[in-house]
């Protein structure tokens, strides 16, 4: 009886550890969720202030009682903002799209044909990831001046549509497919493009959907080459596009209706990171694991 009731008192110290534990986790998550939320907050809050509100505060308000969506408003009237979520979104759509058949196919090509010096290229390709961007931005840069493809879509476009480590993910996935899979389709005379296509990316379709998610987002977010290789307007993106708004647009005072711009700007991957978060964790994780 007594051992009895001594267990019963060890497991209720334990639980209460495991609930003071758990209280004291959520709380830690919830102050950093503040900190990492509130950027984005006063983003928004102060869009919705309007030019004279928000220069009037001596000391920053952290709520407005008179909201205003004029400043969204100016954003597609006053400034070409239309035009560059346009060029972004060709831009994101094309750059993507051909990404995801590159690297699948070189994927495929390292995970399942066999060839010679397979596995030194791969390292010699693995090894271009220790070469920083910056190198690689200066020789594009060149490259892309000396055939003169400057202020178009295709200069753009084309030094994004490969990337060694997406490659590197799909690969380390697409070896997670056991092999009897492979040798059964050839002896069915199926060909490789089509057991690709019929197999492997099904089975891999979580990782293709992630790194898909994660190239829209570099694109998205891409500035420095966008910077560097268009200086007309017209196929500005929206990275340095806001800076034109800021620099001959609303400029430098108007902190409202620049918040309303950035805000309009980061909706679009705000949304596809909500609707996407499952898949892009279920794709990470399958990818980083073997056998």
């Amino acid at each position: 009886m007594e051992q009895q009731l001594d267990f019963q008192n060890m497991q209720k110290r334990t639980n209460r550890r495991q609930r003071a534990l758990k209280v004291l986790v959520y709380g830690f998550l919830s102050l950093w969720a503040l900190v990492v939320l509130f950027p984005f907050y006063w983003m928004v809050l102060t869009s919705v202030k309007s030019y004279g509100a928000y220069n009037a505060e001596h000391v920053p308000a952290l709520y407005t009682l008179e909201p205003t969506l004029q400043n969204y408003v100016d954003a597609f009237t006053t400034v070409p903002l239309l035009g560059y979520l346009i060029n972004t979104l060709i831009f994101t759509i094309v750059t993507t799209a051909i990404m995801i058949v590159v690297s699948t196919l070189a994927a495929y090509a390292f995970a399942r044909l066999e060839f010679r010096g397979k596995n030194l290229l791969f390292t010699l390709f693995l090894s271009l990831m220790m070469i920083p961007s910056e190198l690689v931005v200066i020789t594009n840069f060149v490259t892309v001046t000396n055939l003169d493809m400057r202020n178009t879509f295709a200069g753009l476009i084309l030094p994004s549509v490969t990337s060694v480590f997406y490659i590197y993910l799909l690969k380390e996935n697409f070896e997670q497919v056991p092999d009897e899979l492979y040798r059964a389709a050839k002896v069915d005379g199926t060909s490789d493009l089509k057991y690709l296509w019929k197999v492997m990316i099904p089975i891999c379709r979580p990782t293709i959907v992630t790194v898909t998610i994660l190239k829209v987002i570099e694109c998205w977010n891409s500035y420095v080459w966008p910077r560097l290789v268009t200086d007309d307007p017209s196929y500005y993106l929206v990275s340095n596009g806001i800076q034109e708004i800021r620099e001959n647009g609303f400029g430098r005072e108007n902190i409202p209706a620049m918040m309303a711009a950035v805000v309009v700007i980061s909706i679009p991957l705000i949304l596809l990171f909500l609707v996407f978060r499952r898949k892009i964790m279920a794709g990470v994780s399958r990818g980083g694991l073997k056998g």
